[in-house]
């Protein structure tokens, strides 16, 4: 056997104990190496059989749902030291620095993982080696994300948290503990970077502010604008206004929403101006999801006509766009990217790649909301041709909230696919030609982790470094705001720096999953 890494591991929690010893066989038992094949892949969790890994990921701890009263894992690539782990229990920990170096040295190369157990009569089994593909290309290190729990109606325990991919280390962004019990929403980066940041509020007494992070400083702006995309120039925010609706099915998942009334705006950050353009803010049609094109030209949104609540599963959205010029601050016509009509089902969540090529984007049944659909699915179009397809990825349960990484390589969406109640984040890799392959669940430290974690993650999104705006400044800005900005709010003209007059409906986004 090759030279390889031996490693002794002590890890104590309530439900794993693992430990990692070069143990000689006993009598009773028989060598590692001649150990009798299965012929079998091994059934372990998370699953990583066919993926792509990221080259900069934290070790893809897992647990080996096979009988065994030891088991042992051989890690090994084209080059390097392969990696061995002994454990008395299923649960497999890999060593961080032997599978960083792994991942250094063998990046566009195969990885293989070695699966033994030895049973009760001594004997170790091997099943069939499990293969997976580390990326060249690497994902943005830092994964933002709300944690709540997936039922509940009072806002007790929620916060924004960030997550270093490349260990395990999970910081808090914002917690509502210290901001009053606030409901935090929707939160939203430009190009990728944490020193741009922009994050909705509903806070009872205080109204829905906006909370604008520029280069560490943090705005309170006053009117309500939820589901908010950067124009990568930095200098607007686009946003929608809705008038949402929680109700209940008696059967199924139980929740729904309902979006009675909704326009999309757009925010003059230095000037601190709202804007609502007569062409996306129809008084008889519902218009939300708005996500800038990469380049700032188009304003991609989502469009549905307005429909009494008692028609609530007849609402389709279609994928829309209208051209924008920056410079002389003028819009086009609104015109169809993919019709409801033709697709017979409802679009929602648009979001485009940082290089242009892709439009990735939530299909389902009917409504605005996909994460209380099982139906949603994941769609891929390609904007060069305009052709579009439902991904392989998806499974039978609820895909929604996704995020492109800064290289348009990685992506990272919500699913309940384990057990059709907790969201959790997965990464798939996405190649130049648009094929998108076998996602990985974001690894834990204690491969046991989410047999009881009971939140779930909610809108992940994907920076290249961490915020390093205070938590206090944050929540200071929510409770206690030194200067409120109270931004003019013009209905109609497309002058957004010189807009001023009345106002559109208060109503932002509820708390959602």
């Amino acid at each position: 056997m090759r030279a390889s890494h031996r490693y002794m591991f002590l890890v104590f929690s309530s439900a794993v104990s693992l430990i990692a010893l070069d143990c000689a066989p006993t009598r009773q038992e028989t060598a590692i190496d001649q150990a009798t094949p299965l012929h079998q892949a091994p059934n372990i969790f998370p699953d990583i059989e066919a993926t792509v890994i990221p080259p900069n990921i934290a070790p893809l701890n897992f647990v080996v749902n096979e009988p065994g009263m030891r088991y042992y894992v051989r890690i090994h690539s084209t080059q390097g030291k392969a990696i061995e782990i002994r454990a008395r229990t299923p649960g497999i920990v890999i060593p961080f620095r032997p599978w960083k170096e792994m991942l250094h040295l063998n990046a566009g190369e195969k990885i293989y993982f070695d699966v033994y157990a030895r049973r009760a009569d001594g004997q170790w089994y091997r099943f069939d080696t499990i293969t997976s593909t580390i990326a060249k290309n690497a994902i943005d290190g830092y994964l933002v994300y709300r944690l709540l729990k997936p039922l509940f109606n009072r806002y007790t325990n929620m916060g924004i948290f960030q997550r270093d991919l490349q260990n395990y280390d999970e910081t808090i962004v914002l917690h509502n503990s210290t901001s009053g019990r606030c409901c935090l929403n929707c939160h939203a980066f430009l190009n990728n970077r944490p020193d741009s940041m922009a994050l909705h509020i509903r806070a009872e007494g205080r109204g829905k502010p906006m909370l604008v992070v520029r280069n560490g400083d943090v705005a309170t702006v006053t009117k309500p604008a939820g589901y908010l995309s950067w124009h990568p120039s930095g200098r607007l925010l686009a946003f929608s206004v809705n008038k949402l609706s929680l109700f209940y099915h008696s059967t199924g998942e139980p929740r729904d929403v309902f979006d009675a009334a909704s326009d999309l705006g757009v925010y003059v950050v230095d000037s601190n101006t709202m804007v609502m353009p007569a062409k996306i803010a129809v008084p008889d049609t519902l218009e939300t999801w708005p996500a800038w094109s990469h380049d700032g030209q188009y304003l991609y949104f989502c469009s549905a006509p307005k429909l009494p609540i008692e028609r609530f599963n007849e609402i389709k959205y279609s994928l829309m766009r209208i051209r924008y010029d920056l410079e002389s601050n003028t819009w086009g016509n609104p015109e169809t990217v993919l019709s409801a009509q033709d697709t017979k089902l409802s679009i929602t969540e648009p979001k485009l790649s940082p290089d242009g090529r892709f439009l990735l984007f939530c299909m389902s049944q009917y409504g605005n909301f996909p994460v209380y659909q099982d139906s949603s699915d994941l769609y891929l179009m390609d904007l060069k041709t305009s052709k579009h397809g439902r991904l392989e990825i998806n499974s039978n349960r609820t895909e929604s909230w996704h995020s492109w990484s800064s290289n348009s390589r990685w992506i990272v969406f919500s699913s309940k696919r384990r057990d059709g109640l907790f969201a959790r984040p997965y990464f798939s890799y996405v190649t130049e030609d648009g094929t998108v392959h076998k996602p990985i669940l974001l690894p834990q430290r204690d491969p046991t982790f989410y047999d009881r974690f009971i939140k779930t993650y909610n809108v992940p999104e994907l920076i290249r470094e961490p915020i390093r705006v205070r938590q206090r400044d944050l929540a200071r800005a929510v409770v206690a705001p030194r200067k409120p900005l109270t931004p003019d709010i013009n209905t109609q003209q497309e002058e957004p720096y010189q807009g001023s007059g009345s106002t559109r409906p208060e109503s932002g986004q509820p708390s959602k999953e």
